[in-house]
């Protein structure tokens, strides 16, 4: 099997390829090729991945080239994560946002509208590629807004490509734990839009165990969302909602939160990344240096992310166990298992509506439970969403919707819809401000 990365030069590359030295099912990939236009970034990536094939007993060969079409050529899946703008465009897309009073965040509010507006185009040129080069390649998407640009990219690839997160599998884990169950041996219920979802059911061996998790303060407090949410309000809402629905639950909070920060995550991360790449790239001749350098930086990485909804929350660290990894690493292990092997596997993913939920259109992507197998990735009958959760996601699709027709189009009366619906922004001068800031600024 062999493997395209796509954005192969970016910070999180090694761990999909410690996934990869992981498998040793059948079918295991055999050949990873890293895509980047960047050849500096390609080095540093390049060295990391030596190291950590070097202490495996059987390692995937690894190719690295600029060129896109070189990478897709013999594919069979390819892994698209790519960075619209770099850390310089994350950057704009929260402070300019941040100055005109609303929430700058690289997925949720202003700043997802903006970043998505710069990677829908990349998307489908991508998209394109891989239809002309490797039809028969399936694609995972990483690349954020995911669920949004999972629908772009659908609109070329149909229903190969899928979207991949790590915060449903994360929440799942969690709850589990904090429920007293083992990861492994619970089913699942979960529905909405990326960075939108809720957990609606958590069941073991037939029993619902959400209820006496949900009702159990001690329990709920053991677990990130469970602290992050607070135990009245999710007794309230009756489901545990993904992290990212602190944005919007408690936006005055994290505003503030945000506002109050030292520095945004994107200048955070531009000046952490920034220092790891040009002090590595002096180290390459040394994969080794270069590792230990990456896992330094890898780890104060995770250590603080959320660190801005925790603050509004009243402050507590991340779980020990969610500093190994983002985990989509494995999500992604775990879907290419499954399509290439044709093995069916359950799994939270990014995928056209296709009549689940009827409320939405049926080209629509959702996130949801799927069952995965050589056939691709297909929804499983879910529990219809409450009128309240339903009205957020209709809200946000037609967000999502707008971005894509201002991406694709250039029409800046889309823009304008995309930004003045979107519940943290929901003013039609406050868009117009923001678009032309924006513009100014990048």
């Amino acid at each position: 099997m062999r493997l395209a990365i796509i954005g192969g030069g970016g910070f999180r590359v090694p761990l999909v390829y410690r996934a990869l030295l992981d498998d040793d099912g059948h079918g295991r990939c055999e050949e990873v090729t890293l895509y980047d236009t960047d050849p500096g970034r390609l080095r540093v990536i390049g060295a990391v991945l030596a190291a950590e094939a070097a202490r495996a007993s059987r390692a995937p060969r690894v190719r690295a080239t600029t060129d896109l079409d070189e990478a897709l050529a013999g594919a069979d899946f390819v892994f698209s994560a790519i960075r619209a703008g770099g850390l310089a465009g994350r950057v704009r897309d929260e402070r300019v946002p941040l100055a005109a009073g609303v929430l700058g965040q690289e997925t949720v509010g202003a700043g997802g509208v903006l970043y998505g507006l710069r990677s829908v185009p990349q998307a489908l040129r991508i998209a394109e590629r891989v239809r002309a080069v490797a039809p028969d390649a399936w694609v995972i998407n990483f690349t954020n807004p995911a669920g949004m640009v999972t629908e772009a990219m659908s609109a070329v690839l149909g229903h190969r490509v899928i979207g991949i997160c790590d915060s449903p599998v994360g929440l799942v884990r969690r709850a589990a734990r904090a429920a007293g169950a083992d990861p492994a041996a619970v089913r699942y219920g979960y529905t909405g839009l990326n960075h939108l979802g809720w957990l609606q059911s958590l069941t073991l061996d037939g029993r619902d165990l959400l209820p006496g998790l949900l009702a159990d303060e001690r329990a709920l407090g053991s677990f990130e969302e469970g602290r992050l949410f607070g135990a009245r309000w999710l007794r309230a809402l009756g489901a545990l909602p993904n992290e990212y629905l602190h944005y919007y639950y408690f936006r005055r909070e994290t505003l503030a939160a945000t506002r109050a920060a030292e520095e945004t995550r994107g200048a955070f991360l531009a000046r952490q990344q920034g220092a790891f790449f040009t002090a590595a790239l002096a180290e390459t001749d040394s994969p080794e240096r270069v590792h230990a350098r990456w896992e330094r930086t890898r780890l104060e990485r995770e250590e603080t992310y959320g660190a801005d909804g925790r603050a509004a929350a009243g402050g507590g660290e991340r779980d020990s166990c969610d500093l190994e990894g983002g985990g989509y690493e494995q999500v992604a292990l775990d879907l290419m298992r499954a399509i290439a092997a044709d093995r069916t596997t359950r799994l939270i993913l990014n995928v056209r509506n296709a009549g689940t939920l009827p409320a939405l259109p049926p080209d629509a992507v959702i996130e949801t439970v799927c069952e995965a197998n050589a056939q691709g990735a297909h929804p499983v009958p879910v529990v219809s969403p409450g009128m309240a959760e339903l009205g957020l996601m209709l809200q946000l699709k037609a967000v999502e919707r707008a971005t894509i027709e201002a991406a694709t189009t250039g029409s800046p009366e889309a823009a304008l819809r995309a930004l003045a619906l979107h519940p943290l922004v929901d003013s039609p001068a406050t868009a117009a401000r923001i678009l032309a800031e924006a513009a100014e600024a990048g």
